[in-house]
Order: C-alpha cells, then sequence, then structure tokens
C-alpha cells in the first residue's frame, strides 16, 4: 500500500464537467480532467482492503455491486499512486480488454462497493481506469501485442460490439485466426451506433480497432449474416463461431395510434441516425431532427437519458422524459445499505442540460403514454395516464389522463431480445425472454461449435457485463478447440 492514510488525507473529487450551457452546442466528450498529481492523490484514497468489495461482483437483493471483470482495483491504484504507470496498466489489462470504453461508459459498479463510500465518497474508480488506459496510449505503451505462435484454428465472431470485440482479442491472443463480421460500416455495436459521441467519441474506437487489426484480427463490417452471409457457409469454413449479435429487438409500446405513427421512433434508430449523420458532416441537417419540436422520450434509463441530450444538442423545442417507475428517494433508505446497489435518485447529465435550458426537470416518473393524437396525419400530442404496480401488474390510474405537445415521440423502453433473423439463419434455441439458450453458465448453444456471448445471451445489460461474458465465452471456445484453456 503506496499511503497508508490516504483515504484520511484526500477528499474525493471527482473529473469536472464542461458546464452545460457549452457542451450542448457540439457532440464533443465533456468531461475536464484531474492532472496527474491530482489522480495520484485520488489514487492513494484507495484502503487496499483485505476483502476488496469494489472487485467482487457480488449479487444483492436481485442487483450486482462490484466490477464483473473482477478488476484488481487496489493493485493499479497503489501503482498509480506511486507513478508506476506501464505496471499499473499491466494489472489492469490482466482483467479488462477495453478499459477505454468501460472508463467512459461504465456506472461504475465497483465504485458502489467501495468500503470508502460508507463514510465518505468512495475511490474514484471509474476516473482512475479512465486516466490509466489514455496514459498508455500516451506514453506508447499500448503497442500490439502479436502472438508468437499460432494454432491452426479458424474462429468467426459475428458482431462487433464489446461482446464479440472481447471474444475476438481474447482468442487471438491465444494464437486463432479471428475474422469479425459486422454488418454495420463500422465496428463497436451499441458502442459506435447507441452511445452519443459526447459521451464516447468514435475515435476512440478506431484508435482500439487499429491496434486489433495490427494483432492480427480482421474485420469484415457491411456484411450482414443472415441477410445475404449466410450463416451455414461461415460454420462450415472455421472451425468455432460466436454469435454476438446483441439484443436489438427493441420493445413497443402499445398506445392507440402508435402503428400508424410516422413520428414516432425507437431509441437505438434515433441515436444511431444521429451518430452516422455526425459523423458525415452532416450535423445540422439531421435525417431525424428534434430542432424546433416538441420531443418526448418514452424510458428514464441511459438511453432515455441519451436521446434527451441528443435532442437538445439538435435545438429541440421542449423535452419530456416518461418513467413509469416511482421517483426514487434521494439518499438510500435504511433497507437500502451499503454494499447493496444504491436506490437513489439521478440526474444524468442529459437533464441536466435539461434543467439548465428548460428550467425544469424533464421527467414525468410514474407515467405512460395511453394514445397518439394525430392532426391532418401528424403527431400533435400524446395522452400519458399515471400508473401503478398491483400484484406485480401495471394498471392505470382512473382519471390522471393528460395531454402533452409532442410532434418527436422517442421510445426508450429497452430491449426483448435477438433479432429473429439471425436466431431462425442459425437455428439456435430461444430462451422465452428472446436469447439464445445455453446451460446455465455455459456459452455453448444448442448448434454445434457454435457460441453466444453478449447481450444475445444475457439480455440488455451494461458493456462491462458484455465484455465480462466475451472473455468467458472465449475461454469456453478455446477449451473446445484446444482441450484445455489458460483463459478466464
Amino acid at each position: 500500500m503506496g499511503k497508508a492514510t490516504g483515504f484520511l488525507e484526500f477528499d474525493r473529487r471527482d473529473d469536472s464537467w464542461v458546464s452545460e450551457e457549452t457542451r450542448i452546442t457540439n457532440f464533443d466528450e465533456f468531461h475536464n480532467h484531474l492532472n496527474e498529481e491530482e489522480r495520484r492523490c485520488q489514487a492513494a484514497r484507495c484502503m487496499d482492503c483485505g476483502v476488496p468489495m469494489c472487485q467482487s461482483a457480488i449479487c444483492l437483493k436481485g442487483m450486482v455491486t462490484g466490477c464483473p471483470l473482477h478488476n484488481v482495483i487496489p493493485e493499479w491504484n497503489d501503482e498509480i499512486y506511486k507513478g508506476h504507470y506501464e505496471h499499473a496498466l499491466a494489472r489492469l489489462l490482466k482483467t479488462s480488454n477495453f478499459p477505454e470504453f468501460t472508463g467512459r461508459v461504465c456506472p461504475a459498479l465497483c465504485e458502489k462497493a467501495c468500503i470508502n463510500g460508507i463514510n465518505s465518497g468512495a475511490v474514484t474508480i471509474h476516473d482512475n481506469e479512465l486516466f490509466l488506459i489514455e496514459k498508455g496510449y500516451e506514453m506508447g505503451y499500448m503497442k500490439p501485442r502479436i502472438p508468437k505462435t499460432r494454432s491452426g484454428k479458424r474462429v468467426a465472431v459475428i458482431g462487433a460490439g464489446p461482446a464479440g470485440l472481447a471474444v475476438a482479442d481474447q482468442l487471438n491472443h491465444r494464437g486463432h485466426e479471428v475474422v469479425v463480421f459486422e454488418r454495420e460500416d463500422q465496428i463497436g455495436g451499441l458502442l459506435m451506433y447507441g452511445i452519443p459521441n459526447m459521451k464516447l467519441d468514435k475515435s476512440v474506437i478506431e484508435r482500439r480497432r487499429k491496434l486489433m487489426e495490427a494483432e492480427g484480427i480482421v474485420f469484415k463490417t457491411g456484411t450482414d449474416v443472415g441477410n445475404g452471409e449466410a450463416f451455414g457457409k461461415i460454420v462450415d469454413e472455421f472451425d468455432a463461431v460466436a454469435l454476438c449479435c446483441g439484443a436489438k429487438k427493441a420493445r413497443a409500446i402499445t398506445a392507440k395510434g402508435a402503428d400508424q405513427c410516422k413520428e414516432m421512433y425507437f431509441a437505438v434508430d434515433f441515436l444511431k441516425q444521429a451518430t452516422k449523420d455526425l459523423l458525415s458532416g452532416k450535423q445540422g441537417k439531421w435525417t431525424i431532427s428534434a430542432k424546433d419540436k416538441n420531443v418526448v422520450v418514452v424510458g428514464g434509463g441511459d438511453t432515455g437519458n441519451d436521446c434527451v441530450g441528443t435532442c437538445i444538442r439538435q435545438g429541440c423545442k421542449s423535452i419530456t422524459q416518461l418513467e413509469m417507475m416511482a421517483r426514487p428517494p434521494k439518499e438510500r433508505q435504511q433497507n437500502n445499505p451499503w454494499p447493496e446497489w444504491p436506490k437513489v435518485e439521478k440526474t444524468d447529465y442529459g437533464q441536466q442540460e435539461a434543467i439548465k435550458v428548460f428550467g425544469s426537470d424533464p421527467r414525468i416518473y410514474e407515467t405512460t403514454v395511453k394514445e397518439l393524437v394525430m392532426q391532418k396525419g401528424k403527431l400533435s400530442q400524446i395522452k400519458t395516464v399515471k400508473v401503478k404496480f398491483e400484484d406485480r401488474k401495471l394498471v392505470e390510474v382512473e382519471g390522471t389522463e393528460q395531454l402533452i405537445k409532442c410532434d418527436l415521440l422517442i421510445i426508450a423502453a429497452g430491449f426483448v431480445g435477438c433479432e429473429d433473423y439471425i436466431a431462425q439463419e442459425s437455428k439456435v434455441e430461444l430462451t422465452q425472454r428472446g436469447t439464445v439458450k445455453t446451460e446455465p453458465d455455459q456459452y455453448q448453444t444448442s448448434v454445434p461449435k457454435v457460441f453466444t456471448a453478449g447481450d444475445m445471451h444475457r439480455g440488455q445489460s451494461l458493456v462491462v457485463w458484455a465484455i465480462t461474458e466475451g472473455r468467458h465465452c472465449a475461454a469456453a471456445m478455446d477449451k473446445f478447440l484446444m482441450g484445455y484453456t489458460p483463459l478466464i
């Protein structure tokens, strides 16, 4: 332990954010980072616990706290404090394939389990991780690691999201020849076309792609397996196949008039098109534009928040965000003690921006859409209704209907499983949740030499869980190919 009294000497200090009025004028990443000396002080706050909950990933009351990747957080915090950045990075990369992604978009399950969080601020693990990987690129530590020998085995990965990239990265370093098929024009999955640029600059993904290609991985973008490229042909040509196509079947709403509305979009389509327009230089000439429109976003999660932030940057006239659940408390309740996941209200960047621009929080809780009101063939209003849970069923509260102006309706209500066509083409067995079926804690499907990982296997989840799944899937595939595996 570098500084035994660090947690007593230094207060938690987060990376600051660019002011709302400045950051809404562009799609640039909006975090200001601490300098090196300040970051080392933050790393010194790590207590080097005897049983570090931050890296344990324990499930309490159905929710996980602690890192699913089991990052050895106290070790690399200690090395950051000492200024041993290369050694610290080596320890981080032992368990984490893409810290530049999780350091930007992960909700920091590790910090929720940090013991410092009981009486003071948790260690800034999330910011420390990002500092470390970016320092690695800056200092030239992130060099291609080309396998010295090849196994002679060929592996196909279908889907270049975080799970597929993790499978590819692990198996390539093991010495297998890896080809990744991706239907979009760029790799990254939802990292590229689901998470807005202000949270994850797309140059970060391209930087990683170049590194992986230098290490020997082949990416075949614009290749839609199941729609054009035959799955059976890939199975025949490769020794093992990983299905990592995500869970992109969006959950629809049942509101009256929804099937006739042309001004309603799923969040995944809206955010994808916004990023495509941004990357192609069409900023200000949006294909799906929120400019001067009264926008309603259905869904109170991270994706809904991303839609709020994107609409504000496009110049929306107003923004409303509907959430079916009740408003969480401001502080932990007695029945929600550490290290359980803190069930408290979070006001994220999008809501902060809405408050700054429009003067009020855009969220309306315990509310859903009942009807879409059309005028001259176009959406003009939505009728909302209050809802509550009775006997675990969602029911409407009679007499609570309200009308809200709405020219653009965005549905961010989550996903209900993988898309049908790839499941049908691959002939894998599905669960009732629309995910690919395997034995518990296993990754091999019902189809010979076909494996699965990520949201397609787990269901809609976090980037860190997708990477975790990818690592475990790679280990299962390696054992299948070689009879044993040193991978985890």
